[in-house]
């Protein structure tokens, strides 16, 4: 009885891997390691919106319109993020991480999948509160352009920022953070200085290679939208991307113990995912 929902699973994967292949040849952008659930979860969003009858519809529209690949892309790109997310990750970058850098003369710090740049600010924000930012580079990259131009901006909604504003203070904010930004009627704006020490750039870690030598690799809920080949490639590519002893940042739902990479890294914070590279 249960044959033709297994069969309508199997055509819808098959569908989608036609589709991604298409993306991928006629626009370089590579989702076919994505999770399988969450590329479904994002299809069906924009099979929807768009009033398209089925994934053959939509690979057709993909290949013939530029415009609609755009919106597309959007979609399967990955953009939920909010400054000081997990608080406690931020104090503990105080507390353990921030001693390790100040070891270093100049840091290099790479924020990779930066999104619209949330969390980036938010890394200036505490470097700079620990007497640190002057003495550091940090890069934030991404391959979706809308949300790189976001990120560049620096302007948010108020209502996101009463969001933000607790976060900061139970990440062990240590000024008013009101003084970072200046409010504009409905948005605030991000003080100006805080992107001094910031590069924002293109980079895709799908398809592109190691970024810089840094000391610190910053990855935050990004590898589980990948499946495991791509989040072993990944992790391989930070690895090689950190200099002797640094650090390695990611999402509180990410785990290294399952990707076959784990003895690449040392816990420093196991709790809030952060990692120490490891010599080989």
């Amino acid at each position: 009885m249960g044959k033709p929902a297994e069969d309508d699973k199997e055509l819808e994967d098959l569908e989608v891997a036609l589709l991604l292949e298409g993306v991928f040849r006629r626009y370089g952008y590579d989702f076919r390691d994505y999770s399988l659930a969450h590329l479904r979860r994002r299809l069906r969003h924009r099979l929807q919106s768009s009033y398209l009858p089925d994934l053959g519809a939509m690979l057709h529209r993909v290949l013939s319109d530029r415009n609609f690949f755009e919106l597309l892309l959007r979609d399967l790109s990955i953009s939920v993020t909010e400054m000081f997310r997990d608080p406690g990750v931020y104090q503990r970058l105080r507390t353990e991480v921030v001693p390790r850098l100040m070891t270093w003369p100049f840091v290099k710090i790479w924020h990779a999948g930066c999104a619209t740049g949330e969390e980036v600010y938010s890394m200036a924000i505490l470097l700079h509160e620990e007497g640190l930012l002057e003495r550091c580079q940090i890069y934030a990259t991404d391959f979706n352009q809308l949300a790189l131009k976001g990120a560049k901006e620096g302007i948010y909604s108020l209502d996101q920022v009463r969001l933000f504003t607790g976060n900061y203070l139970k990440g062990g904010g240590r000024e008013s953070f009101s003084d970072y930004y200046t409010a504009d009627d409905d948005a605030v704006i991000l003080k100006s200085w805080l992107k001094k020490r910031i590069v924002f750039a293109d980079h895709n870690l799908v398809t592109d290679s190691v970024f810089s030598e840094v000391q610190m690799v910053v990855c935050r809920n990004v590898l589980i939208y990948f499946n495991r080949d791509l989040q072993q490639r990944i992790f391989r590519t930070f690895y090689e991307s950190l200099c002797p002893g640094g650090i390695l940042v990611l999402g509180t739902k990410e785990s290294l113990q399952l990707s076959g990479m784990a003895e690449l890294f040392e816990p420093v914070c196991p709790d809030e995912k952060i990692y120490k590279k490891v010599p080989q």
